[in-house]
């Protein structure tokens, strides 16, 4: 089998930030950014209670901002170093206008965390608002470093 892209880009150098990881379908309309909120391998990682608040919030917000229409999906990294946003119709600038936008809402939020029930969620009861808030503020002086110029590996 093929290495897949993501498998490609050298771990070893990526610092955090929001990056354009690949695009697909017939015209590169779905795109997808890795938005690494911790450096890989260094032993400093999203807990898992708190990276799956930041997914309940961050997909709640995106799906609910300005930008609904090209949100195709938000998700954890398995590696537990930050988040896939898959978009479609949205500028580079855009996409990282949402990232800011959520997670500087995320940094503040402080209400029930949306879809943590039994009925909603198959683990409900790992969250952490707490650590979600912490990691979501670490992440914004970062996020608000970048210019939507260079969001590229």
């Amino acid at each position: 089998m093929e290495r897949i892209a993501s498998f490609c880009v050298d771990h070893t150098k990526l610092l955090p930030g929001m990056y354009l990881s690949r695009q697909d379908g017939p015209n590169g309309e779905i795109r997808t950014w890795d938005i690494r909120m911790k450096r890989p391998n260094q032993g400093q990682y999203l807990s898992s209670a708190a990276a799956h608040t930041l997914e309940h919030l961050f997909a709640t917000y995106a799906r609910n901002s300005k930008y609904s229409e090209g949100v195709v999906y938000v998700g954890p990294m398995g590696c537990l170093t930050g988040f896939y946003l898959l978009t479609t119709g949205l500028s580079d600038a855009e996409a990282l206008d949402l990232v800011r936008s959520a997670f500087l809402w995320m940094a503040s939020y402080e209400g029930e965390i949306p879809g943590a029930s039994a009925v909603e969620c198959g683990n409900y009861l790992l969250m952490d608002p707490i650590a979600a808030r912490a990691e979501a503020a670490a992440m914004l002086p970062i996020l608000n470093a970048l210019d939507a110029d260079h969001l590229r590996y």
